[in-house]
């Protein structure tokens, strides 16, 4: 019980990227769960299947969410394992210039890009037309915060065990001729869609310099999405005239407690980051600075 509370604190109290990764371990031990469950009772198990991106689009038309639910999905645990490492490498590096709604918007987006890339390439090209094949993994997503983190800071310099110190801008590059070298030798469906989210990346960051956040919109409808599923407050109405100070030790005794607040807001920052806090305590810290 105490791990499950830390966890829920954790998830709620943490930024978008340790959401993120909560999401794709919650994912995967769920469905590796219930894949134990089928097994033990004889039954076929095809979840998996029923939330991969088919490359078929009449199936894709029936398994519409797929391109969503794809990017939280992972094979085994060393494809878990490298996916939640890239994301959480460049995820931090991402969010060293940016907000949690950003990456978000990057992730989902990017993931989106690469289910795109790799069902229009299945039904394009000639070497496909007999394949029909399945979609999962972040990866996409992944790619996608990398390439966009080092288009926007390309000489940030990134230290690799055994090699060295290489700028941001070449790590991208090489995993992106990885991917196009990938499409004909192995896992195409994969690379394609890596190839996919790395444009994203590059198209979200080359216009948010013109001042325009393609994933500005996305990020306000999950935010209302967000506000339907939260339990609604009874709302009390009083009217109260608040009385000035009657003597100077309780005017410093306000000031006193209005400061521990603070101090309080910026200890909470310090260990969980500014999106952790809540919408009365980012209000006060706002009327602080004014």
């Amino acid at each position: 019980m105490d791990i499950w509370a830390d966890i829920k604190r954790t998830f709620k109290q943490g930024s978008a990227l340790t959401r993120l990764i909560y999401i794709n371990l919650g994912v995967f031990l769920l469905i590796k769960l219930l894949a134990v469950i089928f097994y033990l009772a004889g039954i076929p198990f095809y979840l998996v299947e029923w939330l991969s991106v088919p490359s078929n689009p009449e199936i894709l038309l029936q398994r519409f969410w797929t391109p969503v639910s794809y990017m939280f999905l992972h094979a085994g645990f060393l494809h878990l394992l490298f996916n939640i490492l890239g994301l959480y490498w460049f995820g931090k590096l991402f969010m060293y210039h940016f907000e949690g709604d950003k990456l978000l918007s990057v992730y989902l987006l990017g993931g989106l890009s690469g289910a795109l890339l790799y069902v229009l390439a299945f039904n394009i090209f000639p070497a496909f037309q007999s394949v029909n094949a399945i979609l999962l993994g972040a990866s996409a997503s992944v790619f996608a915060i990398l390439v966009a983190i080092a288009v926007y800071d390309p000489q940030r310099e990134i230290h690799l065990f055994f090699i060295g110190r290489f700028p941001l801008k070449y790590i991208a590059a090489f995993y992106v001729v990885l991917s196009i070298i990938g499409i004909s030798t192995s896992n195409p469906g994969g690379n394609l869609a890596h190839l996919g989210g790395a444009a994203w990346g590059w198209f979200y960051i080359a216009q948010l310099r013109k001042g325009k956040d393609w994933g500005s919109g996305l990020v306000a409808f999950l935010d209302k999405m967000g506000e339907w599923f939260k339990p609604k407050e009874k709302m009390k109405v009083t009217f109260k005239q608040q009385a000035p100070p009657r003597d100077d030790y309780e005017y410093n005794r306000k000031q006193n407690f209005q400061q521990e607040e603070i101090n309080r807001i910026l200890d909470k920052i310090a260990e969980s980051g500014y999106e952790s806090l809540t919408k009365k305590e980012k209000e006060i810290l706002f009327k602080q600075g004014k």
